[in-house]
């Protein structure tokens, strides 16, 4: 190919798999100051979703920059879709785009012309390729994205052969309530064949399956040596859980409960880095805690103490606290113990404290508008972690929407009006309230949603395009579930890592270290939440299945 000089760029196509033809697409005419104007041929029936990369031929002698492609899937895109823009410098690096694109395939084996196209191309600039567009345009870009990106690559093979053994327990009625028994007996037991802090084998078995699909360890050493592998793979950070927690109305030593509890916590907060999170539940403090939630009392004052040395801690180290959820009947009394902490260290747009909001719940958009003119009334920066439900199976079902359907648009337009910063038909302003834009905050969507994630990066990737303050956000998951939500996240981020105006996500996974004792609660609830989720369970197993499949084919070269 000879390399011309010229006042335009000429971006060439080079290195498609010449079986398919007809293709025809070259972004071309591209001047380093219209460098957010792409041209692109545009054709009907295209089957092939290419990789496109984009090479500086400058460090290898050249005198203009242009791309590669290859195939990666044939799947049906009536039109092309420039799913990403780069905005051009004079000597790029190394950038990747997707794009759906031209073509049929052919029996016959023909060369790819490289020259610009005679006929005209369309002009796609960066506005138009927001996804404000349909939803179904949004969802075929990111099933696009996911499987040319290839994104559960980045995981280690034992954790994906852990995830689908886990993943198809879960996904069977039968075994799930079977191994949900077993640890149930386990947490209960007085045998000591049954209880694993006696009998190794049992220990050894809950260790190597749920412990470690869930949990990040016992010690310092484990739970660092977990939390550095979750960086390693992309993760900004981690949400550090101390295990204990109450989940009966039982008996207790409040002295000693809240001096457990408040080491446990200090802990924690010395292993996690600068800009993680620490998750937490009040009633980790013991019964008299969940008593006095229930009864919506403030917190005694030993437990205030604890509070505040928690969060002095976690403020000193630039690290954040994620009070979970606790059970409707002890809401009010959550709401307001986190709250007390709020208007204290949530000042100066800092949130070291965070409330969680239980969307799945009829009445949560009302708690949170009133909450949200509460912090902008007394000035304070709310901290916002929204979930759709994690106590399906003990709160009044009364108390929640009717249908999956229902709460799924609770969520998305919750998350909808916080990302945009101005309410909406489901978060309306409280009463008495100013219905002007929302007072700044800092938020955090904890959801294992595909939907809903793509729906809030389409609303941010509009923000960033319109030139929009963006609000403080982090995606999280909980360890050892919907990998393949986060996972997407990831590679999303890195394949934008070079575009000044891309939306750079946050994501977080959550884990939970303690004892493996300690731990059951916690591994009882994530069993109860994939009992709940089933379908979402199957997705994960699907994912790690075809993961499974793909690395087989390519270790055969068939991949």
């Amino acid at each position: 190919m000879r390399r011309q000089s010229s006042p335009w760029l000429r971006w060439s196509v080079v290195g498609i798999d010449p079986t398919f033809t007809g293709l025809g697409t070259q972004l071309v005419h591209t001047t380093p100051d219209a460098a957010e104007t792409a041209w692109v041929t545009r054709q009907r029936n295209a089957e092939l979703d290419c990789s496109v990369n984009l090479i500086d031929t400058k460090a290898e002698g050249g005198d203009f920059p242009f791309i590669t492609m290859k195939p990666c899937l044939r799947v049906p895109a009536p039109d092309a879709v420039l799913v990403s823009i780069f905005k051009q410098q004079r000597s790029p690096a190394y950038c990747t785009y997707l794009l759906r694109d031209g073509g049929r395939r052919h029996s016959s084996r023909r060369s790819i012309q490289t020259s610009a196209p005679k006929a005209r191309p369309v002009a796609l600039p960066a506005a138009s390729l927001s996804t404000s567009s349909s939803p179904s345009t949004s969802s075929q870009q990111h099933e696009t994205a996911e499987h040319s990106m290839s994104t559960l690559a980045l995981l280690p093979l034992s954790q994906v052969l852990r995830t689908y053994f886990i993943t198809s327990v879960s996904s069977s009625p039968v075994l799930l309530e079977a191994s949900t028994s077993i640890l149930r007996r386990m947490l209960n037991s007085r045998n000591p064949l049954l209880r694993i802090d006696t009998n190794p084998l049992m220990r050894g078995l809950l260790w190597n399956t749920f412990y470690k699909q869930f949990c990040a360890g016992e010690t310092e050493t484990q739970v660092s040596k977990t939390c550095q592998e979750l960086r390693k793979q992309g993760y900004a950070g981690v949400i550090l859980e101390y295990a204990p927690e109450v989940l009966a109305d039982t008996e207790g030593n409040e002295t000693e409960d809240v001096a457990f509890w408040r080491q446990g916590m200090l802990d924690s907060v010395h292993m996690a880095e600068p800009g993680d999170f620490i998750g937490l539940k009040w009633s980790g403090m013991g019964p008299e805690a969940m008593r006095r939630m229930k009864a919506g009392k403030e917190p005694t004052e030993r437990m205030s103490e604890a509070m505040h040395a928690l969060c002095k801690a976690a403020a000193e180290k630039n690290i954040a606290l994620l009070p979970a959820a606790e059970e409707t009947w002890s809401l009010r009394g959550f709401h307001d113990w986190c709250l007390r902490m709020q208007r204290v260290y949530n000042r100066g747009g800092k949130s070291v404290v965070y409330s969680t909001y239980q969307v799945y719940l009829k009445q949560m958009p009302d708690i949170l508008a009133k909450h949200l003119a509460i912090a902008k009334q007394e000035g304070y920066t709310l901290g916002i972690k929204v979930v759709r439900g994690a106590y399906l199976g003990t709160d009044d079902r009364k108390l929640m929407h009717s249908t999956i359907e229902a709460t799924h648009n609770a969520y998305d337009q919750v998350a909808s009006a916080l990302i945009q910063r101005k309410y909406n038909e489901v978060l309306k302003p409280a009463e008495g309230a100013s219905d002007q834009p929302l007072p700044n905050t800092n938020v955090v969507l904890a959801t294992h949603n595909h939907e809903s994630v793509k729906r809030a990066q389409a609303l941010r990737r509009d923000q960033a395009i319109r030139g929009e303050p963006l609000t403080s956000l982090t995606f999280a998951q909980l360890q050892g579930m919907a990998d393949e939500v986060s996972c997407s996240l990831i590679a999303a981020a890195k394949a934008s890592q070079d575009n000044e105006k891309a939306v750079q996500e946050r994501v977080f996974k959550c884990t939970t270290w303690g004892p493996v004792y300690d731990c059951l609660n916690y591994l009882l609830r994530r069993a109860a939440e994939n009992k709940d989720a089933a379908g979402r369970t199957h997705e994960t197993r699907n994912a790690m299945r075809d993961e499974l499949w793909r690395r087989m084919k390519g270790t055969f070269g068939l991949a």
